[in-house]
């Protein structure tokens, strides 16, 4: 084949004008000589598409390239001679003239960029650049053609893109004004240029992935396809939102292009998004679809199964449970043969399922079976797979209170410096951890993209000369998620593994709390001046989703004054002791370990030393004289202080069940120290004590509901004395039940101690007031308990001068159900009630 090329440059080199002319004109006919020229152009195409000589036979390669250009433009000259008037005009053959001429420009031989530099200039020296001859041909070309270019659109308008994309900036400055004249005549016949925005950009997003295009190649189409458009009153708004619709493109085309062959596939599934976003926003469903699953394929082949799952649910939203067919092609083997769109949403929801049990994201798996179930119950009627996704659905309540699910942690990233590509620049995004994933590991994969960054030190926000620097600069510290109020769960004893996972899950707002230093130093007591800076970060979406990591849209920051740090770490302290007495009623097999080592430091002053501290610095007389508005404050830390003694007690309590004998002195030790503390703390801020719940039903263990609402804290001067509220008691076993006794039992389940039965799909919130006075009394255990023979205990003094509100006793400072008891008294003896009352308030109240 190198031969037969070889033969047919030399003759075409022995060629020059007159003897094309001359030759042409041999033909007798306009057909013969038009099959001639088609034929010619496919040969020639077919030539330069194959490497004929090695690539470093640079002078055979640019001798064919010379006689092949002669040649192009003197049959160039035919066409417009012979073929362009209305009535001999022939579409296909300018077209494929127009396709050789491009593959000629772009063949790889002719990309001088790709040379050296003395290569280069040699080529330049003996043979120009044959790049911008042809170009201007091609244009001089297109303009020839006056009405006859709307029938080039939108199919010429890949091979132009592809021309202009090619990197030498005189071609580009000539060819690119071509689209705005493509705009133009297609905006002149039908009102708009849809048809060429549509092909522009779905061949933009192929020629840049491939390796073509570059920031100058964006600039230049801005600058001149702007200009061109103010030239056109008519063109002038819609063009430049056009202009800037592809600018924006490109501009993220060029970032994906830029990390998608790195290691670290973090930027690539970012890039993606950003990609996925913006054709959403432009409505092309199609190039949406696409990137949905390359962003898909990247997460599995991380283990990212709950950010797979999540993307393919994005997909899975656009489709109907309907018998209409697929609209937009879906990648993948499986894809050609689910035909409807209820195929494919049964597919990629039973896809997602499996993904979210692989994330251990089984509360988002069970609202997927949900649906399913739906439609597999009351539109299909396919009780075999209807069965199928129930029994599904119920491992998955299982695993969820049975499997070990760690809490992830969150990062706050920020990247500072000019040196950072577009979407990363002076941003900051805030991470979802692996399990077990510890900061310094995060941070070594963070690093590794930018061997040259410098991790700063400080988690304040950088400067000026940072952000506007040249260089890169990372910033990484771990954030807290901040829990979203969730009406529901608020009040009820719930297992830790259900609350758990709406702490760590579904999370849009993370905090970050700095300590400092302000006024005097005290160096006997550091929480009299520590103050806190809590940043708290919003970002663009809540985690997890179809990223590991968000953008931060929003932030905002307060200062927290010693006395309200001291309030939260008394209201955390708290949380933890009842957390950890959960988990031991719920598992009596956990190790005790944790439990000695958090009571301990609390009740032994040589560990810890207590919170006499805080007396020290908020208790006194001159503070409280000089902070006058910290009344209501202060309070609120003494009821903290005081219902810390009634956890620790059953903390306790729990500690001599499960204590050993080699540790029986250690917890004696730990009883004397806790009695001291429990006599000073109920001589000082009032006698607590806590309501446990306990499910018979079930055989679930007593547990403690914890409401940690700020808003519930007591006030200034709203402090209670509250009366003892009854642990609950040992059930007596019932007897066997009739049928029919049962049945009626679980119908009474659907009503409620709280109210009149409701719709069961009436929201939490939406609960009516207690009407009855039986189920006000039943509800308020601790008001309506009867002492041992029946009668009313008295009131205490305290409580007899209370006025309680229609509703009963209100919730403590910090949530728990009971009653502060005075302090000058002691505490009475529990109190013993109906056990009939009591066994629907469980009922009742679990239903």
């Amino acid at each position: 084949q190198s031969h037969y090329v070889a033969c047919m440059a030399s003759i075409l080199s022995q060629m020059d004008k007159d003897h094309y002319s001359t030759y042409i004109q041999t033909f007798p006919s306009r057909p013969e000589l038009m099959d001639f020229l088609m034929e010619t152009f496919i040969l020639f195409k077919d030539l330069i598409g194959k490497t004929v000589y090695p690539s470093d036979w640079v002078v055979m390669n640019m001798v064919q390239n010379r006689e092949f250009l002669r040649a192009i433009n003197q049959f160039a000259t035919t066409l417009t001679e012979m073929f362009l008037s209305n009535s001999n005009f022939e579409l296909q053959l300018w077209n494929n003239y127009f396709h050789l001429a491009v593959a000629f420009l772009t063949q790889d031989s002719l990309q001088l960029e790709n040379f050296s530099p003395a290569k280069r200039n040699s080529i330049l020296a003996k043979y120009g650049d044959m790049r911008a001859t042809i170009g201007a041909s091609i244009r001089d070309m297109w303009y020839s053609l006056g009405q006859r270019k709307i029938e080039f659109i939108p199919g010429m308008v890949g091979p132009i893109l592809e021309m202009t994309l090619v990197p030498e900036l005189e071609l580009r400055r000539s060819t690119i004004p071509i689209f705005f004249d493509m705009m133009l005549c297609e905006h002149r016949l039908t009102g708009s240029f849809s048809r060429f925005e549509d092909e522009i950009l779905r061949r933009l997003d192929s020629e840049v992935e491939g390796g073509r295009g570059d920031e100058q190649y964006m600039q230049l189409f801005k600058s001149i396809l702007l200009s061109c458009c103010q030239s056109h009153p008519e063109l002038a708004k819609p063009g430049e939102d056009f202009v800037k619709l592809v600018s924006e493109l490109l501009e993220r085309l060029l970032d994906y292009r830029a990390v998608m062959n790195d290691e670290n596939k973090t930027y690539s599934m970012s890039c993606t998004v950003n990609l996925l976003n913006f054709y959403k926003e432009i409505d092309r469903q199609a190039m949406y679809i696409r990137y949905l699953y390359k962003l898909k394929d990247l997460h599995i082949s991380y283990e990212n199964y709950t950010e797979g799952a999540y993307t393919l649910l994005l997909h899975a939203r656009l489709l109907m449970w309907s018998e209409e067919s697929n609209a937009a092609p879906v990648p993948g083997p499986h894809g050609p043969h689910l035909h409807t769109q209820r195929q494919l949403k049964e597919a990629l929801y039973n896809q997602i399922i499996e993904y979210f049990d692989q994330g251990k994201m089984w509360e988002e798996a069970i609202h997927i079976c949900k649906e399913l179930a739906e439609q597999y119950e009351s539109h299909i009627f396919d009780y075999e797979m209807l069965s199928d996704i129930l029994q599904r659905e119920a491992k998955f309540y299982e695993k969820i209170l049975k499997v070990l699910r760690p809490s992830p942690d969150y990062f706050a990233v920020g990247y500072y410096g000019q040196g950072f590509p577009t979407f990363l620049r002076n941003k900051i995004f805030i991470y979802r951890g692996k399990e077990y994933e510890r900061r310094e590991d995060f941070e070594m994969q963070l690093l590794s993209p930018f061997p040259n960054a410098e991790k700063l030190k400080s988690t304040s926000p950088p400067g000026q000369d940072i952000t506007d620097s040249p260089g890169q600069y990372i910033q990484c510290f771990t954030v807290q998620p901040v829990e979203e109020a969730k009406a529901r769960l608020k009040g009820r004893s719930i297992p830790e593994q259900i609350t758990n996972f709406y702490k760590a899950n579904h999370v849009q707002r993370f905090s970050y709390s700095r300590p400092f230093k302000r006024g005097p130093i005290d160096p006997d007591n550091e929480f009299a001046n520590m103050w806190i800076e809590r940043t708290t970060f919003r970002t663009a979406y809540p985690l997890p989703g179809i990223l590991r990591w968000f953008v931060v849209t929003s932030t905002e920051t307060i200062i927290i004054s010693p006395l309200e740090n001291a309030i939260e770490t008394m209201m955390k302290t708290n949380e933890k002791i009842m957390s950890e007495i959960n988990r031991h009623q719920n598992d009596p097999s956990l190790p005790i370990n944790p439990l000695s080592m958090l009571l301990n430091g609390i009740v032994d002053p040589a560990v810890m030393g207590g919170f006499a501290k805080y007396e020290k610095a908020f208790f006194q007389e001159p503070y409280m004289q000089e902070h006058p508005e910290d009344a209501g404050n202060i309070e609120k830390l003494k009821d903290l202080i005081a219902w810390q003694i009634p956890l620790l007690a059953e903390g306790i309590r729990i500690h001599g069940q499960k204590v050993t004998e080699d540790l029986r002195p250690f917890h004696e030790r730990m009883e004397q120290c806790f009695e001291q503390l429990r006599a000073k703390v109920e001589s000082q801020y009032g006698v607590q004590e806590m309501m446990f719940f306990e499910d018979r039903r079930s055989g679930r263990p007593r547990s403690i509901a914890w409401v940690p609402d700020w808003d519930r804290l007591s006030h200034a001067g709203a402090r209670q004395v509250l009366t003892e509220a009854p642990l609950t008691p040992k059930a007596a076993p019932r007897p066997s039940e009739s049928e029919d006794h049962r049945n009626e039992r679980k119908e009474n389940r659907a009503s409620s101690i709280f109210g009149p039965r409701r719709d069961p799909r009436q929201s939490i919130s939406e609960l009516p007031e207690p009407k009855d006075e039986k189920r006000r009394l039943s509800c308020n255990v601790s008001e309506s308990s009867l002492s041992s023979d029946g009668k009313q205990p008295p009131p205490s003094r305290a409580a007899a001068g209370a006025q309680p509100s229609a509703a009963g006793s209100s919730l403590s400072p910090t949530g728990f159900g009971g009653r502060v008891k005075s302090a000058s008294k002691l505490p009475p003896l529990p109190r013993k009630f109906s056990s009939a009352v009591y066994e629907t308030f469980l009922e009742q109240s679990n239903a």
